[in-house]
């Protein structure tokens, strides 16, 4: 068929590799390409989209459940895209909750480092802050 191209292509085109491409496809989320007479797989630029979409998805923390979700909503373009926002809008929301304590992370590093002065591991005050005492020595 005009316009089908290799695994290797199709991984190139959405930036993935290509074990990423089969394990899409064992699972559900790639539909199997049409396969040669000699048994490769035969990729169209749906499959490419797809791939793209996938990673996209993966990169912004989506689950592959939500992803699997967000691919059967794709699919009916007609429906309204409620339940599309709702999924986009509750990974936002845990992106807030992941910076919120992250910023917390980042306070207690600051301050423990604010308080080292220097010197002797002994006398470090970021080993201090880290345990209730000093904790015990390898070996």
């Amino acid at each position: 068929m005009k316009g089908e191209i290799t695994i290797g292509e199709a991984a190139r085109r959405a930036h993935c590799n290509v074990k990423t491409v089969r394990y899409y496809e064992e699972i559900g989320l790639m539909p199997p390409p049409r396969r040669s007479a000699g048994g490769q797989r035969l990729y169209e630029e749906r499959h490419v989209e797809r791939l793209a979409f996938i990673r996209h998805a993966r990169e912004l923390g989506f689950p592959l459940e939500t992803v699997r979700e967000l691919l059967g909503l794709a699919d009916e373009p007609a429906r309204s895209c409620e339940a599309v926002d709702a999924i986009a809008r509750a990974r936002l929301a845990e992106v807030e909750r992941r910076i919120e304590a992250l910023e917390g992370l980042r306070g207690e590093l600051v301050r423990m480092i604010g308080e080292c002065r220097g010197g002797r591991v002994a006398d470090c005050r970021i080993i201090e802050a880290l345990g209730p005492g000093r904790p015990e020595p390898a070996g």
